[in-house]
């Protein structure tokens, strides 16, 4: 895993080998570490990603619940296949694709009110 902070409104986290019960550790630490500066984007790199358990898919599900909350979006690059599949069938997919919740709340269109 490396760290790259040379775009401070987008740091890159980069991914690599296997990201399993032994190894998810220091991701999540690391997402929480960048997440405390608060930039608007976090990029998540798995170009270099050979495996993932579901404890792994957990750190991405915990890095897009705190980046909800920190105003964060978190982006997905270089997605392997085998990773792509998982997060569509888990539906994480859907989940990375939700607006922020202030963006949300300027696009939401208006419910009209309930009539009595």
């Amino acid at each position: 895993m490396s760290v790259d902070r040379s775009d401070p409104r987008s740091p890159v986290i980069s991914v690599g080998g296997e990201l399993a019960y032994t190894t998810s550790g220091p991701l999540r630490a690391e997402v929480d570490r960048v997440l405390a500066g608060r930039p608007p984007v976090i990029v998540l790199d798995f170009s270099g990603l050979t495996f993932i358990d579901s404890t792994g898919l957990s750190v991405i599900v915990h890095a897009w619940r705190e980046g909800q909350r920190a105003g964060t979006l978190i982006r997905l690059r270089a997605t392997p296949r085998f990773l792509a599949t998982i997060l569509d069938m888990t539906g994480v997919t859907g989940l990375l694709a939700r607006p922020l919740p202030e963006q949300s709340a300027v696009t939401a269109p208006r419910r009209p009110a309930a009539s009595a």
